[in-house]
């Protein structure tokens, strides 16, 4: 049975001084995901973006899909259609300006959303 979600992580000053945990798979579950980044600064974003077994502080470069992507201001980047299996982490980095993502950070947004499927 399909089941679909919607998860929202909003990195801001107050909430990211490093690389963070998006989304989690669920056990015994599949699915294929999107995630979608948001500037909403008025200077360029630089994203990182991982999906892999790793945990948040420890991705591996293997499990880099986007490696300080710039986005402009006002602008969105959007990786779908990832088929990714139970267990998989989407880990998620961004500045603002020059410097490593989550060195300094500014109003970027990046929503996961798809449909999962249980494999049980």
């Amino acid at each position: 049975m399909a089941t679909g979600i919607v998860n929202t992580t909003a990195l801001t000053a107050g909430n990211i001084t490093s690389l963070t945990k998006a989304y989690t798979v669920p056990t015994n579950y599949y699915g294929i995901y999107n995630i979608s980044f948001t500037n909403t600064a008025t200077v360029a974003a630089q994203i990182r973006l991982y999906i892999g077994a790793s945990t948040t502080g420890s991705p591996v470069p293997s499990e880099c899909i986007e490696y300080s992507t710039t986005i402009v201001p006002g602008g969105v980047f959007e990786r779908t259609g990832l088929a990714l299996q139970a267990g998989a982490n989407i880990i998620v980095g961004s500045t603002l300006g020059a410097g490593s993502p989550g060195s300094s950070t500014g109003p970027t947004n990046v929503n996961v959303y798809g449909i999962e499927t249980s494999t049980s």
